[in-house]
């Protein structure tokens, strides 16, 4: 509920505000958020303690602190030259040809953003794709673009995929074989589509150069990697942290302790320059996370997100069907706008006391009452929203920001327009395919 007017006026100003500016991209994202940041601290529109503590409102450390611990990690692999050997094999396998190595890069990316994240999945792929196009000589922006919508939609299909879905499966009590059984069918459907249509888009800027199959000629593996005893101990560590992201429940570790860990692991093993190692890590991708997620916390804090969320869930038994699929179609708009975690962490609680509405005994709620069959159409609905609506912008999902940063450092920067010619034809295209599901699987 919205309790002080003026304050709620405040911060959704210094959020569009602040959005329009990153839009425009005259002043450089970073720099928007923690201004619009600092705005919101200074008005008080959230309190100090608030904004860096663990709450809905909160920075969300976890993202910061996993994206942290996967930077130092693949900075530390990128100079065993394993990511050169790997760009040469996938340049080798699609032949050279940019139709095929977008495919291949995209399928890729996918299917390890479904088992892994789509956040670490990014952190790897994201160099291995500016260097095959740099060793084939195409343009790498319709690469990369494709490598941020096909990170979402892989990240849809399971629970450890997208940062939402393990919030909505916590909140939920839904465990990782619920989400294969009902996602990972409309996801391979929605990539089944997403290739041609991605295709389609990028049709003007997929072209090879004339001296393209010389230069497939010139790739050489063989002396690609050029520390093989530190790139053996990078990838012991790389698998030890991925047994770690899929351990975490069991262990009762957050995903970013098992980063920072992996991370402080191979510190320990490799004899390396501290200071010159933390010069390459992405400081503005982090800091524009820690920017966005105070800007958000203002939203929330003044009731603008939680008024929206009762507003829905008011008219939710007047028309079960309808209002999952409003849900659907609001969670992927804002989601886009927003970024789509703290949407979820605002959205849960009020799916939780739609739940409790429709129990027999609202004081005893049971996994049993969150999992009933009018409430199962909410939380796909949120998940399938949430996770693909991340494609609308450049900022609606932690991956996007993670590629954008990337591409950037390296004289590629992707630009916030340029961005919304893709990313708004493949969203829509997306929740329009989970429309169809949602209803014929569970209206």
């Amino acid at each position: 509920m919205i309790e002080n007017t003026s304050h709620a006026v405040a911060a959704g100003l210094i959020f569009v505000i602040a959005y329009a500016l990153i839009a425009s991209e005259k002043i450089h994202r970073t720099v928007v958020a923690l201004a619009g940041a600092a705005a919101v601290l200074a008005l008080r529109l959230v309190e100090q303690h608030v904004a860096f503590g663990t709450g809905h409102a909160g920075i969300d450390w976890n993202v910061v602190f996993l994206l942290l611990g996967m930077m130092i990690i693949v900075t530390i692999t990128r100079r065993t030259g394993v990511f050169q050997w790997l760009a040469i094999k996938s340049a080798k396998a699609a032949r050279g040809e940019p139709v095929r190595v977008l495919i291949l890069l995209s399928a890729v990316t996918a299917l390890l953003s479904a088992f892994l994240d789509n956040v670490t999945t990014v952190l790897f792929m994201a160099p291995v794709t500016l260097l095959i196009a740099d060793g084939l000589g195409i343009k790498p922006m319709p690469l990369l673009i494709a490598q941020i919508l096909a990170s979402n939609i892989g990240g849809t299909a399971t629970l450890i995929g997208d940062p939402p879905n393990i919030m909505i499966g916590s909140a939920a009590d839904l465990g990782f074989l619920s989400f294969i059984k009902h996602l990972m069918p409309v996801t391979l459907v929605i990539f089944a589509v997403f290739v041609p249509m991605c295709l389609w888009l990028f049709r003007g800027e997929l072209k090879a150069p004339p001296d393209v199959h010389e230069r497939m000629a010139e790739f050489d593996e063989s002396g690609a990697i050029t520390d093989p005893s530190l790139c053996k101990r990078c990838i012991a560590v790389l698998l030890l942290t991925f047994v770690g992201f899929f351990a975490h429940e069991a262990l009762h570790l957050r995903p970013a302790t098992i980063a920072m860990a992996g991370a402080a692991l191979l510190l320990l093993l490799v004899k390396m320059e501290i200071n010159e190692l933390l010069h390459e890590i992405e400081w503005a991708t982090l800091l524009f996370f820690v920017g966005l997620f105070i800007m958000v916390g203002g939203l929330i804090e003044t009731g603008i997100i939680g008024e929206i969320a009762r507003w829905l869930i008011a008219r939710a038994k007047e028309s079960p069907g309808g209002m999952a699929i409003a849900l659907l179609w609001i969670s992927a708009v804002a989601s886009g706008v927003i970024d789509n975690i703290p949407f979820v962490a605002t959205v849960n609680p009020m799916l939780v006391e739609l739940a409790r509405g429709f129990a027999d005994n609202p004081e005893q709620l049971a996994a049993a009452h969150l999992q009933t069959k009018e409430m199962m159409p909410f939380w796909w609905s949120l998940a399938l929203g949430a996770c693909l609506g991340g494609n609308f912008t450049l900022i609606g999902a932690s991956a996007n920001v993670v590629v954008a940063g990337i591409a950037e450092r390296n004289g590629h920067p992707i630009g916030f327009v340029r961005y919304l010619k893709y990313g708004i034809p493949i969203t829509f295209m997306t929740i329009m395919v989970s429309h169809v599901y949602i209803w014929l699987r569970y209206l």
